[in-house]
């Protein structure tokens, strides 16, 4: 019996000291885990306006190219470029190769067709008569049926060939006319008010017309009060930009300028730009009107864009670095296994892999000395700040760097400590 207690006394002691040991080392492990360097920002409340980026060129609204209609030599030629010219102003003259002789040729063919319809028209006469005398022949039976009939076919043939001379005549003049406007259009003016933007041709230079092949592109002629910023915008953030949005327009020549614009244009079809053989970006062109009139402004001076899609007033906000995205499952998991991560077992990791959710945004607040995480709802966001539309409340302390803290290290019950640094910011702020 004395045995059987003494050994029932030792199964105690050996209890005892083993959770002594387990709760020591539970405590030493807790201690000796090592906090995380974190700043801190409260939540604010702020305006935001969120905007879309995006670079282009500047483009007149208006802007014509040039080219002749027909071939041949410039033999006069008005203006060069950067002069201002008004429309119906003469700008080329052209001597064609080929449309003088033509134009002579129809002329002649004309001439003639004229010609061939007097003769035709005297004999339709001439027939006409003895067909009409051959009638009165036959009225009195002076003639035969044959001889009348050889007459009508006589003047019927005449009248034929008078009609055709007419047609072929018609036919002449309407080649003339179109010979002749082709000269005509061997004079160039400009169809609006502008400035030359662009001269291709000097003058004795050969041009050929648009009826051959594309022809030669003479100059352009654009109008520099109305001018746009064309940009490709992301195909991710065409679908926030609306006609009338403002615009921030920097242009890279003027650097020390800032207009204003207003988006005028959406386009609906894609522009594709292959960046490799298998990737491949897909933007949309958007055109904005530039408000401020500048006389430095020139087609084709390359800008950057800020269009401003949308602001709010007086909303939640957070710093956007605080903002990150974390599977919440397997975070709780972090929360209520802390002690036992390593020895989780295989079936526990196979259930965690099962229920592991679609990953969230999360923000981690400071909780003591220790980061807690909490689900939030994001809305519009700039530069520096993210709306918060669920999840927290106004003041709250939230971690807002350093960035590997929040987007990796920390989890539930990290322990954390405030930055010096940014302590000492603070009290001197």
């Amino acid at each position: 019996m004395g045995k059987k207690k003494s050994k029932k006394k030792l199964f105690i002691v050996l209890g005892i000291i083993l959770i002594c040991v387990i709760v020591i080392f539970v405590f030493f492990s807790s201690q000796g885990q090592k906090a995380i360097a974190v700043q801190v920002s409260k939540v604010e409340r702020r305006t935001i306006t969120q905007t879309v980026s995006a670079i282009g060129k500047i483009q007149p609204e208006t802007e014509v190219k040039i080219s002749s209609e027909t071939s041949g030599e410039i033999i006069f030629l008005s203006v060069k470029e950067g002069d201002t010219v008004k429309a119906g102003q003469m700008l080329i003259r052209i001597k064609p190769d080929i449309i003088e002789s033509q134009l002579q040729q129809v002329l002649a063919a004309a001439e003639a067709t004229k010609q061939d319809i007097d003769a035709r028209k005297s004999e339709l006469a001439r027939t006409k008569a003895e067909m009409q005398r051959m009638k009165e022949l036959y009225d009195k039976k002076f003639a035969s049926q044959e001889e009348f009939d050889k007459l009508i076919a006589a003047y019927n043939q005449a009248d034929a060939a008078y009609k055709a001379s007419l047609s072929r005549y018609d036919q002449a003049m309407a080649s003339y006319r179109q010979v002749k406007s082709s000269a005509e259009r061997t004079i160039i003016y400009s169809p609006i008010n502008g400035i030359v933007t662009k001269l291709s041709v000097e003058q004795g230079e050969k041009v050929v017309g648009v009826a051959q092949m594309t022809g030669t592109e003479l100059m352009t002629v654009s109008d520099l009060n109305l001018m746009n910023a064309e940009v490709e915008v992301d195909e991710n953030d065409i679908t926030m930009i609306h006609i009338g949005d403002t615009s921030r327009i920097e242009i890279d020549a003027l650097p020390d300028m800032l207009y204003k614009g207003v988006v005028v244009e959406i386009g609906h079809s894609a522009l594709l730009n292959q960046l490799g053989t298998q990737d491949q970006v897909t933007n949309f062109k958007v055109k904005i009107r530039l408000l401020d009139k500048e006389a430095r402004l020139r087609p084709g001076m390359s800008c950057n864009v800020e269009i401003e899609t949308e602001t709010k007033q007086n909303i939640l906000a957070v710093p956007l670095q605080s903002v990150t995205v974390r599977d919440t499952v397997l975070g709780m998991r972090a929360m209520e296994n802390k002690q036992d991560d390593m020895k989780v077992n295989k079936e526990e990791e196979k259930e965690s892999k099962e229920k592991k959710k679609k990953p969230q945004t999360v923000i981690f607040i400071k909780n003591g000395n220790v980061s807690k995480m909490v689900a939030v709802k994001t809305g519009i966001s700039d530069d520096g700040y993210i709306e918060i539309t669920d999840g927290l409340k106004e003041s709250q302390e939230i971690i807002s760097g350093n960035f590997l803290a929040v987007s990796k290290l920390l989890s539930n019950g990290t322990k954390i400590r405030v930055d010096t640094l940014q302590k000492k910011k603070k009290t001197k702020k």
